[in-house]
């Protein structure tokens, strides 16, 4: 992985985006990006304020975040939005987290279906509760016919359990005889990962500053490009997207070859 701690640059946030969009090689645009949004109970404890205002305010800033990547051409958003890991903390920021997708998806499936925007979602879903889990569904349904960009939510993800689980198909489809042994090979397992429908990420983003994956995408992100920000993902902006991406056109991608 080729990794950057991000700098935040003395300009304006008016002054630079414009600069900024204006510089940025259209044919040259990742197509697919994938995110850890960190930072945001810290942002929460700056403010005198619970975790869960944190989230609320990160859940915003999903949205504002898809339309700029669309607006910039990208085609595939995958956020980590609740990790195999998350169940250990509170029972009540757990809830909170549950309630706050509730009412994101709820609020914002129209505003999703007028700007193009297609929900998916990644993990084991089964754990889910019943009604957050019908919240998705109806999500993807309703935006199934939108193709400007696709919004891929992790739930209930980890990259070892998405790679445990490809394991396990893999090894159905084995003994009941629908494949061959020599027919393994590593493009043959990524189609069984969850993310298979859309391809590994060509740039990874996480906000907060934190040196981690934290079991993200563990088999995808092997060449992808990776880009820390100190900034916390409620302040994370258009601004801060734009200079991921300025970041990413300077990176001469080799993908193992010299």
């Amino acid at each position: 992985m080729n990794v950057l701690i991000a700098e935040n640059p003395p300009l304006t946030q008016e002054d630079f985006a414009s600069d900024l969009f204006q510089r940025l090689d259209p044919a040259n645009i990742p197509r697919h990006i994938a995110i850890i949004m960190d930072g945001n109970r810290r942002w929460a404890r700056k403010r005198g304020m619970p975790a869960f205002f944190g989230h609320r305010a990160g859940a915003s800033n999903l949205h504002r975040i898809v339309q700029a990547a669309a607006n910039a051409g990208i085609k595939v958003v995958t956020v980590y939005s609740f990790s195999t890991e998350n169940w250990n903390r509170s029972a009540a920021e757990v809830y909170g987290l549950f309630h706050i997708f509730k009412i994101y998806l709820r609020q914002k499936r129209e505003e999703m279906i007028a700007q193009g925007v297609r929900l998916q979602a990644i993990g084991d879903l089964s754990r889910l509760p019943k009604d957050v889990l019908l919240e998705v569904e109806e999500a993807r349904k309703a935006t199934s016919h939108c193709c400007r960009i696709e919004l891929v939510l992790a739930l209930n993800y980890g990259g070892r359990d998405d790679i445990r689980r490809a394991a396990i198909s893999l090894l159905e489809d084995f003994t009941k005889g629908k494949i061959a042994k020599e027919a393994v090979s590593e493009e043959m397992f990524a189609s069984y990962l969850d993310t298979a429908s859309w391809g590994d990420p060509d740039l990874f983003i996480r906000t907060s500053g934190e040196w981690r994956i934290s079991n993200f995408l563990l088999w995808q992100l092997s060449y992808s490009e990776v880009y820390i920000t100190d900034v916390l993902w409620p302040d994370f902006d258009e601004r801060q997207l734009l200079l991921a991406l300025e970041d990413y056109q300077q990176r001469e991608r080799r993908l193992g070859q010299k």
